[in-house]
């Protein structure tokens, strides 16, 4: 959950939460990431940003793809399983500090290609997470030394998905020393609202500095690493502001950042603004490709004109809608979809037939090499 609570109107702080990742994001590719969720719906995002696929595109009955759709389906193409074909079977890993079987992820992550899901329970297990203070999740430090563990002990190029947990609700007072209750300066809120956006906001510090941590010690390392971190969704704890119709976008939008150790040849990149201010997951893999100049799949070619004509898409609760998707422009602006330019509606019927061949069509595209990197 991931977000800069001061983004939120009426939520402010004498101390600025997140300052590290704040400069971290003027220097390289970030911006804002439109999320499906609020308060909850992690699978969704990680859905979107593993396939490239939009949750926008689907009818509003399928509210959990990972649930209702990717144990049913033969094909599943994503991301990952290119990067698996460059550079062997065992080439993705995944990690994550909690029970393995939350959202199917130690099938679906099966059918993506990951040949090992590391997680608190069965095996392979994560064992060296810890907690903060009072907390009952694993902290960001103790889960990025994990993820530094196995960067070390893996020669080659991988692929790591990793899903943090720290920040995740519920929002009790874990802290001992929080200086975000004497740091608020919010107005209007009840007790038990301030007292959640308190201990989220210290939780968001605390990721802050194992953050910077973590990418300085990615920076001593003699190889080159890309990083793609975002916050899935805000917690639902904003009930004030979501009160008001004309915050929901907003709460819908979370930081993300791309960043490339010093081996890289990308690092200190920065994507021009209309390329990254604003975003959904569906098109990481393509600002992936960009911000790394790397080569491209068809599909990855195509997300990434979807991309400029439409710059972030989500499902209709993402603007308090409750008939059409929600569609952003370049600033940040929502669009109508009549209001689409006849390119950008073209290039959405497209993707709603290439997502229909992906998801439950009788996949057409899948000897195409559509998906596939160029040798």
């Amino acid at each position: 959950t991931f977000s800069d609570p001061t983004r939120v109107p009426g939520v402010s702080f004498a101390e600025d939460p997140i300052p590290n990742i704040r400069q971290i994001k003027t220097q390289t590719t970030s911006g804002l990431m439109l999320s499906p969720g609020y308060g909850g719906g992690t699978a969704n995002i990680e859905y979107q940003a593993l396939t490239g696929l939009s949750m926008a595109n689907y009818d509003p009955t399928l509210s959990i793809a990972y649930q209702q759709l990717v144990p049913s389906l033969k094909w599943t193409p994503t991301i990952n399983q290119a990067w698996n074909e460059a550079n062997g079977k065992n080439a993705s890993i995944a990690l994550h500090p909690f029970k393995r079987n939350m959202y199917f992820r130690d099938s679906n992550y099966v059918k993506f290609g990951f040949s090992k899901f590391y997680a608190l329970d069965g095996k392979p297990k994560i064992k060296n997470t810890s907690v903060i203070d009072h907390g009952w999740l694993a902290s960001d430090e103790s889960f990025y030394k994990d993820i530094l563990q196995e960067l070390s002990s893996n020669n080659g190029n991988k692929f790591y998905q990793t899903i943090t947990i720290q920040n995740h609700m519920p929002y009790e007072d874990f802290y001992d020393n929080n200086q975000f209750k004497d740091e608020d300066t919010s107005t209007g809120l009840d007790a038990g609202e301030k007292q959640s956006i308190d201990v989220f906001t210290k939780g968001l510090n605390y990721t802050d500095q194992a953050t910077r941590d973590f990418l300085n010690e990615l920076d001593n390392i003699d190889r080159p690493i890309t990083v793609l971190f975002y916050g899935d969704h805000l917690p639902g704890i904003y009930s004030t502001a979501y009160s008001n119709k004309k915050n929901i976008v907003g709460l819908h939008e979370t930081d993300y950042f791309i960043w490339s150790n010093q081996a890289s040849k990308s690092a200190g990149t920065k994507l021009n603004a209309a390329s990254s201010d604003y975003t959904s997951s569906n098109y990481f893999s393509a600002q992936l490709a960009e911000h790394l100049n790397a080569k491209v799949s068809p599909f990855i070619a195509f997300l990434t004109e979807m991309h400029q004509a439409i710059p972030a898409m989500s499902v209709p609760d993402s603007s308090g809608s409750s008939s059409s998707p929600t569609y952003l422009d370049a600033q940040g602006n929502l669009i109508k979809e009549k209001n689409l330019t006849k390119r950008a509606k073209q290039l959405l019927h497209d993707y709603q037939l290439i997502q229909y061949d992906m998801s439950v069509g009788k996949n057409y595209l899948k000897d195409t090499g559509f998906v596939n990197l160029p040798k």
